[in-house]
């Protein structure tokens, strides 16, 4: 981290202004509308602690849905320019890596005071929508509001209530009508979903391998699969954050906007898709694109992760980019959204935190926090700090596997090629699913391709998996 110009810790300055809070905000505004009767709940990992998120949903008669998205708002604490606003804006974002989190935020106030954790009233800045029949969203109101979490719920744990497997969760069942509020969700979010991917959102699906660490000693790694309750977060986030900005911009106010551009490599996708007997256009389509994924994903689903990570590959990276009232703005070619904010996670993300003092002011009537140019030099630094924190997450995650496989040196598996050209040829093995170099017989191998491979070596340190090929 240190490396990257990241910080590990915190400074005094950081921590005397901590420590000077004596609980979470209070915000006497009589504009803040008291929603606590609501039956919000948090849906995440079980082993989450920064909540930034609650939701709420509910029929109407009309056969649409209202849902609402609250977030925390980490702003009435964190105020800009403070030292931990200063300490926030160096590194941009929460560090993820095995066995540990380096947080955006110092934990007193990611975990506690500026976290929506159950059975706690918390101020909040809430999109609430109406989603009709066909996935479209009606209309959207931001405002600020007094909301409490009755209940954390995590992923797995709904998604087996969803599929029939397991009875509710307890933390569910606990709250008179929290099941059909989730059951609306749910249903609101598979519309949201089935309209993107109509508009061209991409289905990629990669394989992420999860660190388990104990004691210091990395003793497992699985995939991390996706769900339904994961992606019912997942369409309710690019919901709000689409609602954030259609709302600055109505109020004329300037906004920074994840994007990732019209993909620039579209020639060697349009190749992948030839080499797979699949025709695109010849410029770039995320519809057709779309269509093409859903038909591979359903002739080989067991290398559709891999096609999915060559695609992701060939997109290219997303970045931030100050949007101003009425110009046109670019989107987000793999969401196919044009207008996307991210708003939802300010505990953890610093543009989050920044759109979140812009929706404030909006509300209030007043006026940017933020000059132009601010946002613009933020929105440059915000996407070189995260893509310094990108490579050291994946640094450690590499490091993990290489620990993991340090004494089966030797060991044969099965793999599936993930990456063809003239920096090297890698590939996954299936179990445990990490990623490795092949240094001996890699001549002739193509992305998809499935082989047997011998483990020649670790080097924990640096990440490196080193395999052979082995010939039948």
């Amino acid at each position: 981290m240190r490396e990257r110009n990241l910080e590990s810790d915190f400074s005094d300055d950081v921590m005397q202004e901590v420590d000077a809070f004596e609980g979470p905000a209070r915000d006497d505004d009589p504009s803040i509308r008291d929603l606590t009767e609501l039956l919000w709940c948090s849906i995440d990992n079980e082993d989450s602690l920064d909540l930034d998120q609650l939701t709420s949903g509910e029929f109407t008669e009309n056969g649409s849905t209202l849902i609402r998205v609250a977030i925390a708002d980490v702003d009435a604490l964190v105020k800009k320019n403070s030292a931990i606003d200063q300490r926030a804006r160096q590194n941009t974002t929460s560090v993820y890596v095995p066995g540990r989190v380096f947080p955006m935020l110092p934990e007193r106030l990611s975990t506690d005071l500026t976290s929506l954790n159950p059975g706690e009233a918390r101020l909040a800045v809430v999109s609430e929508m109406i989603v009709d029949a066909n996935g479209h969203i009606e209309s959207s109101e931001i405002y600020r509001a007094l909301v409490f979490n009755h209940a954390k719920l995590s992923y797995n744990g709904v998604a087996a209530w969803l599929e029939g497997r397991t009875a509710e969760p307890e933390a569910m069942s606990a709250v008179p009508g929290l099941a059909d509020s989730i059951r609306a969700q749910n249903d609101a979010a598979q519309r949201l979903r089935e309209r993107r991917h109509e508009l061209g959102a991409l289905d990629l699906r990669t394989i992420e391998a999860k660190a388990t660490v104990v004691d210091g000693k990395v003793v497992e790694m699985h995939e991390d699969s996706q769900n339904q309750p994961k992606e019912l977060i997942e369409d309710f986030m690019v919901a709000a954050n689409g609602a954030a900005a259609r709302f600055l911009d109505e109020k004329r106010f300037p906004s920074i906007r994840r994007i990732v551009r019209e993909p620039s490599r579209w020639d060697r996708i349009m190749l992948v898709a030839e080499e797979l007997g699949e025709r695109l256009p010849d410029s770039p389509d995320a519809v057709a694109l779309e269509e093409f994924l859903i038909r591979r994903h359903k002739a080989d689903p067991l290398r559709f992760p891999d096609l999915s990570l060559t695609i992701v590959k060939l997109l290219g990276a997303g970045e931030y980019a100050v949007a101003t009232p009425g110009s046109p703005a670019t989107g987000h070619f793999g969401l196919a959204v044009k207008d996307y904010a991210h708003s939802t996670a300010p505990n953890r993300r610093y543009p989050d935190l920044i759109t979140q003092r812009l929706l404030k002011a909006a509300i209030a009537g007043e006026k940017s926090p933020y000059t132009l140019d601010e946002l613009k030099e933020l929105a440059e630094h915000c996407t070189d700090q995260e893509d310094e924190a990108d490579k050291v997450e994946r640094q450690i995650r590499k490091s993990a596997a290489a620990m993991l496989l340090e004494d089966r040196v030797g060991e044969r598996f099965d793999a599936i090629v993930t990456g063809a050209s003239g920096k090297g040829t890698w590939v996954r093995i299936l179990h445990p699913p990490v990623e490795g170099k092949v240094v001996q017989g890699h001549k002739g191998l193509d992305v998809g391709d499935k082989v047997k491979v011998k483990l020649l070596g670790t080097n924990p340190e640096r990440g490196f998996i080193d395999f052979a090929r082995v010939r039948k």
